[in-house]
């Protein structure tokens, strides 16, 4: 049964769109970021968000429509630092740096998610719909997030692959992965592309599917990717 406190926390990381979506406890040779002080790091939550969780709270927020850049980093850094301090954890954020820390290594530890074609992690209930967002360095043990590191990502038993065979740009291959330049190349060249409102390859992968983003949030992100 979880804690009254995880409880509160999770309630609250779901108000501000995001959940946690694993965690670790690192060993003394993890080479871990520690905590403030003189505490030392005794578990890693993963924090992010799924398709349909961070867009409409991040539509309401200030950062969406104050027209300045970064807006959805900024967002994230707010909010992610208040939950982090009134939880007394210390807060890392993929976005940040140098140091640039190794995220998906992170997720990885955490269980349940394998490598993509994609180039993203697919979990086995998110799909590869997840999206990391920081993580929280806790002085406690937190077993109530943290799951078995050895529960396999989707990809391992996936046979079709549906995802390589439906990019018209032909930019995945089990042999290359993701090919960006090509990716970037058609969307840049397509006027309309269908890809703008959202990966076709990502839009067939059979895992997490409830978890898709909706089109605004496609295109937000891919904009983003653009450089628009």
């Amino acid at each position: 049964m979880i804690s009254p406190a995880a409880a509160t926390f999770n309630k609250d990381l779901a108000a501000a769109g995001f959940l946690c979506l694993g965690g670790f406890e690192p060993d003394a040779n993890a080479g871990m970021p520690e905590m403030q002080g003189d505490e030392r790091t005794k578990a890693l939550l993963l924090i992010g968000s799924t398709g349909p969780s961070l867009w409409p709270v991040f539509t309401r927020s200030t950062e969406y429509s104050d027209d300045a850049p970064h807006a959805l980093d900024r967002y994230t850094k707010r909010v992610l630092t208040d939950l982090a301090n009134t939880n007394g954890f210390r807060v890392l954020f993929p976005f940040e740096g140098p140091p640039y820390y190794p995220f998906q290594q992170w997720a990885i530890k955490c269980g349940g998610f394998s490598q993509s074609p994609m180039g993203v992690l697919a979990h086995r209930d998110y799909g590869p719909w997840s999206g990391f967002r920081a993580v929280f360095l806790s002085p406690d043990r937190q077993p109530h997030f943290i799951g078995p590191a050895t529960m396999q990502g989707p990809c391992e038993t996936c046979q079709d692959k549906p995802c390589l065979s439906v990019c018209p740009a032909n930019a995945l291959s089990r042999e290359a992965g993701y090919d960006v330049p090509s990716c970037r190349a058609h969307l840049e060249a397509t006027e309309n592309a269908e890809c703008l409102s959202g990966c076709l390859a990502r839009r067939a992968c059979p895992f997490g599917a409830e978890h898709q983003q909706e089109a605004a949030t496609a295109r937000f992100h891919m904009r983003s990717f653009l450089g628009f």
